[in-house]
């Protein structure tokens, strides 16, 4: 259309067109602050052309799609990083309260061989005592308040390794029941992935792209999903705008979780054993915090349990062995107690009843002696102990050994803290708003808004002289 009626709807056309840019520099500007908008920009391009007696002539501008500002591998490399820092900050946070569970702080710098001087109080503080009693009994065998300082040493040392079993017994099932949470967590996550799949598969079956808000949405919930467990997404080759959800077994096998508007099988925890898809298949779980509690529950935190056994069975058998070397006259522990949660005193042992000697003469201390001398022993489990070293060595290597777990966990979880955030600075620099563009374009459409009206305004005069004047 030429003459003044085209340069009318020309002028209306690029009215609109400049509006829609105003709403969207607007919504952009009202989501600075929100972490999940991806910006959006109006795409503004040329009606058409038309052929008039003049030539060709174009029949203006016009708002042809308003596009949200994404890079695909920035959002799944942010998803990456999100899993691993989950799977750090949730084994950090276990191996801080299993250091509370050994009621002792511990100096994650030191050696195996310095452990010990440097984690006073707690199992390290009780054994010490314990031994110490020991060597006095032997010195003083008949002292009666030596007898009872012993007495209650012994009791002091089965209570603390039972009290450290029962809180790591504790923290274990704090993470057992976090991991169920989780769990239950990733089937919603799932549910609203596809939900939001088939909501942006409608709204976008002839504008692909459009669903601007319900792709951010989705991308929120990918990212939530992340700090559960690791997985990876690709485009739907059957729906525009739709992804694929997918995990994998150890053999690098596609477990699908999210297949178009649908969930293919819900994920579940039995035992260590984490699966999905339909059939159930067990998943490679590398990252999210159900990798980092997995971890932290079934391998370091029970290797502690384990280690702890191993000390409290082998304290009994050889104390036993001491002091009731015929096997005859009474233990000094339960010999059915040789694990850290159900070590004991012999029922009926007292200060009274106190064995210093196997019968020899009066102040002989030859038993007493001979447990006292056990804190020195090395043992080998080469020579068929449960353990290596001395009891302090030992306990030492094992608290030292869990110290450098959690130091390099934390270490390990600073660096990627530092990667996550380079990962969405990059990204942000993609699609999160900039005030300072978005005020630019503000002032630019809202010029080119004005100018338009001002067009419009002028063919409207013209017609005016046209319609009322020129016949008068």
């Amino acid at each position: 259309m030429s003459g003044l009626f085209g340069s009318l709807a020309s002028g209306v056309k690029a009215l609109n067109a400049q509006s829609r840019a105003l709403e969207t520099a607007g919504r952009n500007i009202a989501n600075v602050n929100n972490a999940n908008y991806a910006r959006q920009r109006v795409l503004l391009g040329d009606r058409g052309t038309v052929q008039t007696p003049l030539g060709a002539q174009s029949l203006g501008v016009e708002a042809k799609q308003v596009q949200q500002i994404r890079d695909t591998l920035l959002d799944r490399q942010a998803a990456r990083e999100i899993a691993l820092t989950a799977s750090l900050s949730s084994r950090q946070s276990a191996y801080q309260k299993a250091e509370a569970a050994l009621g002792q702080s511990i100096d994650r710098s030191a050696s195996a061989s310095s452990t010990s001087s440097s984690t006073g109080g707690g199992i390290a503080g009780a054994l010490g005592d314990f031994f110490s009693a020991f060597d006095s009994f032997a010195t003083s065998p008949t002292d009666m308040g030596v007898r009872q300082t012993l007495v209650q040493q012994a009791s002091i040392l089965t209570d603390t390794l039972q009290q450290v079993d029962t809180r790591l017994d504790q923290l274990q099932s704090d993470l057992t029941e976090q991991l169920d949470t989780d769990v239950g967590e990733v089937n919603t996550l799932l549910s609203t992935i596809a939900k939001l799949n088939g909501e942006i598969g409608h709204f976008e079956i002839n504008t692909p792209g459009s669903a601007a808000d319900l792709r951010d949405q989705r991308q929120a919930a990918l990212e939530k999903l992340a700090t559960k467990i690791n997985f990876e997404t690709r485009s739907s080759a059957s729906a525009a705008g739709q992804i694929d959800v997918y995990v994998r077994d150890a053999g690098g096998t596609e477990i699908p979780l999210v297949q178009l508007a649908a969930v293919t099988g819900p994920v579940t925890l039995t035992g260590s054993a984490l699966t999905a898809g339909s059939p159930a298949t067990t998943v490679d779980v590398t990252a999210g915090a159900i990798h980092g509690n997995l971890q932290a529950r079934d391998i370091t935190v029970q290797l502690l349990r384990d280690q702890l056994d191993n000390m409290a069975g082998q304290l009994v058998d050889s104390v036993n062995a001491a002091y009731n070397p015929t096997g005859a006259t009474g233990d000094f522990f339960a010999s059915a107690g040789t694990t850290a949660g159900t070590i004991k005193l012999q029922a009926g042992l007292t200060a009274t009843n106190l064995k210093a000697s196997d019968g020899g003469a009066a102040g002989s201390n030859t038993l007493a002696l001979a447990v006292a001398q056990l804190a020195g022993k090395k043992f080998t489990t080469a020579g068929g102990d449960a353990i290596d070293g001395t009891f302090a060595q030992y306990y030492a290597s094992m608290v030292s050994n869990f110290g450098s777990i959690s130091a390099r966990t934390s270490d390990q979880y600073d660096d990627q803290i530092n990667i996550q955030s380079i990962v969405t600075t990059q990204r942000d620099s993609v699609s999160g708003v900039s005030m300072d563009e978005e005020l630019a374009d503000l002032v630019k459409y809202q010029r080119s808004f004005q100018a338009s009206s001002r067009f419009i305004q002028v063919i409207d005069e013209l017609l005016d002289t046209v319609v009322n004047r020129l016949g008068a």
